[in-house]
Order: C-alpha cells, then sequence, then structure tokens
C-alpha cells in the first residue's frame, strides 16, 4: 500500500466514525457539531433538524437540549416515528414575547401523532405570557380567540412526560386532544394568579389519562376535563393558586362526547377559587352529553372559596342564557373525604339541572371550617337528592329545591 494512502486511511476512518458516532448511539445533542445550537441563541432550526432525524431512526433514541437558557420561535413535532423517542430537555426553552413571531397564533410546542413519547429532563419551556395576558379579552368576548399553548399533545399514545415545568404559558399550559395512555409524572406548572385563561392540564377526548406527583399554580383551573374524557386518574396533586380541579365546562356547542371513569384522589389544593367542580352551561345547544362515574375522595381544602360544587347554571360573564336549564346529564358521582377550610360561606353547591336532575350523588365524610366573617358555614342543593353520610348538618343541603 502507498505510504501516503497508509497515514491517510486511519484518519478517514476516524473522522467517518466521528461522524456517525451520534446515529448510532441514538443521542442527538442540539448543541453538537451537526445541529450547532448553542446557549443564549435561536436553536428552532437545530432542534426541529434533530427531531427529524431521530423520528426516522430505526432504533430508540434521544435529543438532548443540555443545561443552558434558549430561544425557540416554536414548532410542531410530528410523527408518526419509526421508534420510540425521548425529548430530554435539561435546560429552559424561552418562547417569543409576542404572538405574531410565533409559526402559529394558537400554538407554541406540539408533539402530533407520536407512539412512545417520553418527555422528560428536568428542563423547563417558558412560554413568556405576560404580554399575552393583558392582551386577553375573553370575559367579555365569547368569540375570542386562543392564545398560543405551552405544549400541545395531538393524538399521542403510550408516552410519558416526567419531570419537566410549564411556564408563564401565554394561554393553556397544557392541551390534550386525541390522546390514550399518556401520563404526567412529577411534572410542574407555574404561573402567577393573575394569568388569564392559563390552564394547567387540559384534555378532551382523551383516555387512560394518568396525572400524579404534579404541582399546578396558575390562573384559571388546575386541571381542566372537556367533553370525551375518559378513565382519568389524578393522583397526589397539588393546585393553588388557580380555580380547582374542574369537570367541564360542557355542553355550550353541539355533539360533545360523554366524560365518564373521572378519579380525583388524594389531592392538596389551596387558595384557590374552587376545589372539585362540575359544570356545565345553562341553554346549551348540545344534546345527549352526560357526566357519570366521577368519583372525588381524599381531598384537602385549604382556604378554598367553593370546595364541593356542581353549577349547571355556569354562565361567567352573562354570556349566555341563565334561566334555561342545562341539558347535560349527570350522575354517579361522589364526594369523600373531603376535609379542610372553606374561605366562603357556601362548603358544598350542588346546583343541578331542572331538565335533567342529578342522579345518584354521595356526600360522605365531609368535614369542612369556614374561615371567613359572613356569617356561618352553609350549603345550597338544588335539583339533587344526595346520599349523605357523615356530614354536618350545615354541610348537608342546608337549603334545596
Amino acid at each position: 500500500m502507498d505510504l501516503k494512502l497508509k497515514n491517510i486511511l486511519p484518519m478517514f476512518v476516524y473522522l467517518l466514525l466521528a461522524s456517525t458516532s451520534n446515529a448510532q448511539s441514538g443521542v442527538y445533542d442540539v448543541t453538537g457539531a451537526n445541529y450547532g445550537g448553542k446557549a443564549n441563541s435561536d436553536i428552532t432550526q437545530a432542534l426541529s433538524k434533530a427531531w427529524t432525524d431521530a423520528c426516522a431512526s430505526t432504533s430508540a433514541s434521544k435529543i438532548v437540549v443540555p443545561s443552558g437558557t434558549y430561544k425557540f420561535v416554536g414548532a410542531t413535532f410530528k410523527g408518526p416515528c419509526k421508534a420510540p423517542i425521548e425529548f430530554q430537555l435539561q435546560g429552559t426553552v424561552q418562547a417569543p414575547e409576542h404572538i405574531k413571531e410565533l409559526p402559529k397564533e394558537d400554538t407554541w410546542v406540539a408533539f402530533e401523532r407520536i407512539d412512545g413519547l417520553t418527555l422528560s429532563g428536568g428542563g423547563i419551556f417558558d412560554g413568556q405570557g405576560t404580554t399575552a395576558w393583558k392582551q386577553n379579552d375573553c370575559h367579555k368576548n365569547k368569540n375570542c380567540k386562543s392564545k398560543a399553548v405551552n405544549l400541545r399533545f395531538n393524538f399521542v399514545t403510550n408516552s410519558i412526560v416526567r419531570e419537566i415545568t410549564t411556564k408563564d404559558s401565554k394561554n393553556f399550559h397544557v392541551n390534550l386532544l386525541g390522546c390514550n395512555n399518556l401520563a404526567f409524572q412529577h411534572f410542574t406548572v407555574s404561573a402567577p394568579k393573575e394569568s388569564v385563561n392559563t390552564d394547567g392540564i387540559h384534555m378532551g377526548r382523551s383516555t387512560e389519562i394518568n396525572i400524579t406527583d404534579t404541582t399546578i399554580g396558575t390562573g384559571d383551573d388546575c386541571i381542566s376535563i372537556g367533553h370525551g374524557t375518559k378513565q382519568l386518574h389524578a393522583t397526589n396533586v397539588t393546585c393553588g393558586p388557580g380555580h380547582g380541579i374542574s369537570i367541564g365546562s360542557l355542553g355550550r356547542t353541539e355533539d360533545e362526547e360523554p366524560v365518564s371513569g373521572i378519579f380525583i384522589k388524594n389531592c392538596t389544593i389551596s387558595n384557590t377559587d374552587n376545589g372539585v367542580r362540575i359544570k356545565t352551561w345553562p341553554a346549551s345547544p348540545a344534546k345527549g352529553t352526560a357526566v357519570s362515574d366521577v368519583h372525588f375522595e381524599d381531598i384537602i381544602m385549604d382556604n378554598v372559596k367553593n370546595p364541593v360544587v356542581i353549577d349547571q347554571e355556569y354562565c361567567p360573564h352573562k354570556l349566555c342564557t341563565p334561566e334555561v336549564s342545562s341539558k347535560v346529564k349527570i350522575s354517579n358521582v361522589s364526594f369523600k373525604n373531603i376535609k379542610g377550610s372553606s374561605s366562603g360561606p357556601v362548603g358544598v353547591k350542588l346546583l343541578c339541572s331542572g331538565k335533567l336532575p342529578c342522579e345518584n350523588v354521595e356526600l360522605s365524610n365531609i368535614d369542612l371550617t369556614y374561615t371567613g366573617d359572613k356569617g356561618s358555614l352553609t350549603s345550597e342543593c338544588k335539583h339533587v337528592k344526595p346520599t349523605i353520610n357523615n356530614v354536618a348538618k350545615p354541610l348537608a343541603c342546608a337549603t334545596s329545591s
């Protein structure tokens, strides 16, 4: 062999191995030579290219965003991918401050049609939503447009989100649509109470959703459960500030799917407007929508304004006709082992539909004290005859019709 070729060959092999080692190991680091991402700069192209490469891998792969702060304009990470994929965010990615700079007005980061996704790493999705909150007019405009959601999961299956934080979203922090077998573990939602319309985790038309060991502080519902949700388990969730854990609102639009199999257990709700709640619109066009098999159990209320609520007269900002009964049927609902303090005078409020009264509602072991100064703690029930066990008289439908 020619001496010159003999000397060059080892170097060529070394360079070839170096260039392919990233793919062989299945790790796609956005700050690596192949992608060129750098801290304190925009990594939109680097991260999008890393996703394309990882999604095309025929073996399990991992995208890594190392520690540091990065700018990220936004993207939809689409599947299907050829193998399971892990998105490991170790640093912080920041959204543009202004909505007009986003690729989509209603979306910052989305994961779509993926089976076997792991989102992990201890990092932060920072939506930088302060400006958007000031522009929100949904309190007076029923046709208001949705602002950007921090994290959308559309048709994601057999996946897990763990040790990730979503911060200061412009709108909802997390939105699930058409998902199945998706888990959130050690997940954090962080936003101030003045953040407008920033539900923590919202879901619809999804099944087998599990939320465990999660902390949610925001300006709207900590967990909001939309139509078509089935088999949701939320355990060891800490909620506050916010509007509590809510099913609904339901019944505002036509052709809504039933909600069933909802289990909320071992949760702590602190300094919120509501505790555990089911809310439906009156005078709604929905037909056949129903809520059933719903269980709230072992809940601690800490200075919650409205701890236990069924509200079928839900009509915020007078954007409906409250005197017309809701068409959403509610049945087989239990509130068990609910203890703590109420900052409002009505500890239990069950306002059901006059057209479709609630059926098989159970109140059991409810023990609340009143921290306010507007008389004494009481309860209110309408169009419902609950089964009551070990509930003090003031909380056992003290007023009813």
